[in-house]
Order: structure tokens, then sequence, then C-alpha cells
């Protein structure tokens, strides 16, 4: 018999966790299992789980998003599942989703991925699904080769057996799309949206041409290093993928020199040091090391 986990990935969001943990309580076809990955929350999150006799719980270190992932999806291929659902705590199902993407089911090898909208107008796609807007502009129920892990991402376990985790040494920012590239470029298995399984989510305000702070964009190292291993797997080539990457520098470069208003250099800097990481497979850096650097 074919059964499905539900895998949530939290830090220090304690209300968002329990909208999410309601929104799967309330589907129309419920999970057989609900895993919640806490990782390393320093908020009451992992005390609120133990209250819940129906969760299941795993707590870690903080390893970013690709840590927790690896962890979840991990327990639910060693625990038999067939199915293997995964989402931020940030982010929650609408009531048929899960439904719709069972009904949806291409085939076994075919990632499976929620529409994502917008939490607030319920409509708008968050990041850029095929030549739609919004859900009203979808005129096709799977809207093939698009997907956004893990933001109500479906997974059979054959692509798992096939594929592998998601590599913890990634942390964050990069890490879902190095493992989306992975399965579809690398051992090409089709992905594909489904529009009537509804997944919302904040909207994104975040764009490379608005000045970001120095001290606070921590997350900016994971981004230009991940990006390596990214262009890696979405190119068959190793050398494109290479030439990509320092195209992809340059080109970044330039948007720090013409838009960033606030500590140009020292961001340079800092994109400088995630391309010698990158190239070196230097993939140590924690969160407090990075702010190190920072202050540098």
């Amino acid at each position: 018999m074919e059964k499905t986990i539900a895998i949530v990935v939290t830090y220090n969001r304690r209300t968002l966790l329990e909208q999410c943990i309601t929104a799967l309580r309330t589907q129309t076809v419920v999970p057989d299992c609900i895993l919640v990955i806490n990782n390393g929350s320093t908020d009451d999150t992992e005390q609120w789980v133990r209250t819940q006799q129906d969760l299941v719980l795993i707590s870690q270190n903080n390893s970013g998003s690709a840590g927790g992932f690896n962890a979840g999806i991990n327990y639910g291929f060693k625990q038999g599942f067939t199915w293997m659902w995964c989402m931020d705590d940030d982010g929650y199902p609408a009531a048929t989703a899960l439904e719709n993407l069972l009904a949806a089911e291409q085939n076994d090898l075919t990632l499976m991925n929620c529409a994502v909208l917008d939490a607030q107008d319920k409509k708008t796609f968050v990041w850029k699904t095929g030549s739609f807007a919004t859900i009203e502009d979808a005129d096709q129920n799977i809207i093939p080769g698009v997907a956004h892990p893990f933001n109500g991402t479906l997974l059979h376990r054959k692509i798992v057996e096939r594929v592998g985790l998601p590599r913890s040494k990634y942390f964050l920012w990069g890490d879902e799309t190095e493992y989306l590239y992975r399965i579809i470029s690398v051992h090409k298995i089709p992905a594909c949206t489904v529009a009537n399984s509804v997944h919302y989510h904040p909207a994104t305000g975040f764009t490379m041409k608005r000045d970001w702070d120095h001290f606070s964009g921590w997350k900016m190292y994971y981004y230009v290093r991940n990006r390596f291993p990214v262009l890696q797997s979405k190119f068959d080539s190793r050398l494109v993928g290479f030439a990509a990457y320092v195209c992809f520098l340059v080109g970044f470069t330039g948007i720090i020199l013409v838009f960033q208003k606030t500590n140009k250099f020292r961001k340079i800097k800092l994109m400088l040091g995630s391309f010698s990481d990158a190239l070196l497979g230097n993939f140590q850096a924690t969160p407090h090391s990075i702010l190190t650097r920072l202050k540098a």
C-alpha cells in the first residue's frame, strides 16, 4: 500500500509552523505521517511539537534547508514511504493540494510540484511558472518543466533511489536548485507543476538590484558559492558549467557596482571569497564564520 509522508523543515517560526501543520491536518487526503525537522530552533518550536501527538519530530543542529530536507527525505525513504511531500514552514498547502497532486500522478519518475501562489492575493505565482503570471492565466493543469522545491514538492521514492538526497553541505540558497537540476538534467527525470494543487507562500520581494545590507545579508555568501554546483548540475559539460559560473560572477559584479549603494567593495570581497570556496570545494562555512568574514 502506498503511503505519503509530509516533511516540514522549520527554524524559529513557531506561529507559521502551526499554520502549516493545521493545513496538513485538514487536507482532503491526509498524509499518513507528518514529520517536522526542527533545525536548531531557539524559540519554543520544539516544546510545541512535542505536545502534538500526531507529529513525528527530528531535532538537529541548524544545518540549513539543505540539511533539513536531507534528514527528512532520508527518514521518509528509510521508513518505506512511497511519496515524500516537502515544504518549508513559511508556506502552507490548500486543502485539496495533496489529493490533486496524487490524482495528477504522471508516473513514478516525475517530480511534481504544487502551484506556488502569493499567500496574500491567492492568485499570483510567487516565481516564474511557465508563461503564466497568475493561476487564472494557466490554461493547463500540468505545466511541464517547472518546479520550485521545496514548496509543496512531491517525490516518489524511486526518484530518491536514483538521484539520492539533497546535499547538506550546501546549507541554503541554491541547495534546492542543485537538487532539482540533479533530478531533471543529470538523471533526465521530468518535472511539472500541477496547477490545481496550490501551495501558498509569502511573496518574495528580494532583487539583486535593490541595495542589501552587507552585514545582515550573510546568505549572499551561500547564493554565490552554491551557484557553482547548481550550474555544474544544470549542464552536461563541467566546462560549460564553469564558464556559466564565470559569466554569473561577472554579471553579479556588475550588478553590485551599478545598483548597490553601500559597501560595494566589501560585497565584491565577499563574493570573491565565495567564488574561491566554490572552486576549492570548501563547503564548511557556517553563518558564524561568514559573519566574521563580513566584519573583516
